[in-house]
């Protein structure tokens, strides 16, 4: 790398950083620093879960696969975007519904404390695993750019995300996310052509690609693989704790609503041009082997961008990537906070649960750069994402999904199926090859995942009908609506909160289009490229500051009129 691709990191690192703790100010409670003040502007929320979802493994699993196996890549993600518009119009809005901040405190109210403490547990524990597994790929993109060593990667990167999570909470993970998505969405415009070049255009591309590139399903990724990692992300994105923690803090069950539309149009058009820089390399240099095609995307960066794009495009990957762990932290020390430490000190001051907020999300942060530097050990980044995914994804969070649609569901079906789902896929993962030489593949292990509690939640479903059985918690949490709007912040209060939000977006957006201005100067080559985004990138940040002094009018004007009226 270069001296101007270092010093791109280093300032867009403190950028993202500086924009994390100005938030400092934002945690004086447990609703403040989990919640955002529980009335997020939908757009902000859909970008945010978009980031989080979409950089968990775009870069390092979906590359390595585009790389390999070419369409196919796009047409996992498409599974994504088809999950995200049902959720939008079914699951979202009843999370919203129920008032509940946590997924913990649903559980709590729906099925009983003891089956919550059950839950918990088992989030946390497997939340480590899914954390490490997040940051491990932050780490693989710095080590092939700059080739530090994977373990360094890790342990500063960790403690880098850890310290601005556990200081500014949910704004500063859905703020930084909102950056992140904005530099990575510039680097399309500047990767993609200069990789097409590199090959000698589009025509040249489709050409030299192997056969069966364009292929929408290949190998170990047969349609029914689609279809059981389509239901897979159904449950995963609607009942991911970290993830319905989105849905709970907008304003109203239509704002949910459209945290889902979002995130799913966007991931109906993003794989498209996310995945070719990986693709194009295939060309370029079809020789990588084993885990090494993890960094194809990189290599392709590193291969066609002028000094300095390439830091200020690594440091968006490794930030957008890393906005998964920060978003598991948050929600993980969320639970720890008020599900755990709440229930049994439950007269703490809001000054000592803000303490534990912090110290636990440290505390979290630890365990996940631990996970982190065992993933190389447990075969690989792509094994160890969809191996966590098939094991753990249905069992654990499609019976709470179900639980907040049906009547008749009790804490021990939803318990039942949740532990005995998680024991039959340990089995066939672990224990059936050695002990019935019986292994079953990606598409088995997936199929399994999702289709084993769908079947035993139907069966307890068909058993209560035929009781004619009715949980009454669900008439106790659904009774009493709208308690959805319990706990909730003065409009003026909310307002001011959103605003102060929209105006760090709108700074951090025009600071990052000085740095590609700056970058396109000082470029050898393809400056007007990036002159013309940058400066595409600035009106936009110029145009939401100016529609940030005009909402703090319209609520200044406001203000002083509810004043008078309430003089009067």
């Amino acid at each position: 790398m270069k001296t101007l691709d270092i010093w791109s990191i280093i300032i867009f690192s403190l950028v993202v950083f500086i924009t994390g703790i100005s938030f400092s100010k934002t945690g004086k409670d447990i609703k403040s620093f989990f919640a955002a003040g529980g009335a997020v502007p939908w757009w902000i929320n859909g970008l945010s879960l978009f980031m989080s979802f979409f950089s968990a493994g775009t870069f390092v699993v979906w590359g390595s696969i585009a790389y390999s196996r070419g369409w196919v890549a796009v047409v996992i993600q498409w599974t994504m975007a088809i999950a995200g518009l049902v959720i939008g119009f079914v699951i979202a809005p009843h999370w919203r519904q129920t008032g509940a901040m946590t997924v913990a405190e649903f559980i709590t109210e729906r099925l009983g404390y003891n089956i919550q403490k059950i839950y918990t547990y088992l989030f946390l524990l497997i939340s480590m695993f899914t954390t490490g597994a997040f940051l491990y790929p932050v780490a693989k993109i710095v080590e092939v750019s700059t080739g530090f060593s994977i373990t360094g990667c890790i342990l500063v990167i960790g403690s880098l995300i850890t310290i601005y999570t556990a200081t500014g909470g949910l704004w500063a993970v859905i703020v930084t996310d909102v950056l992140q998505f904005v530099v990575l969405s510039a680097a399309v415009f500047i990767v993609i052509p200069l990789s097409f070049s590199a090959v000698g255009g589009v025509q040249d591309f489709v050409e030299a690609v192997p056969e069966g590139f364009f292929d929408f399903t290949g190998g170990e990724y047969t349609f029914f693989f689609m279809l059981a990692f389509g239901l897979y992300n159904l449950v995963f994105i609607g009942g991911n704790w970290a993830y319905v923690q989105r849905y709970t803090s907008v304003a109203s069950p239509c704002e949910a609503k459209k945290v889902g539309w979002l995130f799913g149009a966007l991931y109906l058009i993003s794989p498209v041009i996310w995945m070719l820089p990986p693709m194009i390399y295939r060309v370029l240099n079809p020789d990588l082997s084993g885990l090494s095609d993890e960094g194809a995307y990189l290599m392709m960066c590193k291969l066609v961008l002028p000094g300095g794009m390439l830091g200020l495009i690594l440091g968006g990957m490794v930030f957008a990537t890393s906005s998964s762990v920060n978003t598991t932290l948050n929600i993980s020390a969320g639970v720890f906070t008020n599900d755990i430490f709440k229930h049994f000190f439950p007269d703490s001051s809001d000054q000592k649960s803000m303490q534990v907020a912090r110290w636990s999300t440290v505390g979290f942060g630890i365990l996940t750069i631990l996970i982190a530097l065992m993933v190389p050990r447990l075969g690989g980044i792509v094994e160890v994402v969809l191996s966590v995914a098939a094991l753990t994804g249905g069992s654990l969070y499609l019976p709470p999904i179900w639980a907040l649609f049906s009547r008749r569901q009790t804490g021990f079906s939803i318990l039942f199926t949740t532990l005995a789902s998680l024991a039959v896929n340990a089995f066939f993962k672990f224990l059936s090859p050695a002990l019935m030489d019986l292994s079953l593949n990606r598409t088995g292990e997936m199929a399994l995942g999702v289709l084993l509690p769908v079947a035993l939640l139907s069966g307890f479903e068909i058993y209560y009908y035929l009781k004619q059985y009715t949980d009454p918690r669900y008439a106790q949490v659904y009774g009493k609506l709208p308690h959805q709007m319990k706990e909730k912040s003065t409009e003026v209060e909310t307002s001011a909160e959103n605003l102060r939000g929209i105006r760090v977006i709108a700074s951090g957006v025009l600071a990052i289009s000085v740095m590609l201005i700056i970058l396109g100067l000082l470029a050898d080559f393809s400056t007007p490229l990036i002159l013309g985004t940058g400066g595409m990138i600035m009106i936009i940040g110029i145009a939401m500051m100016v529609q940030v002094r005009r909402l703090k009018q319209s609520n200044s004007i406001k203000n002083n009129t509810h004043a008078a009226r309430k003089v009067y």
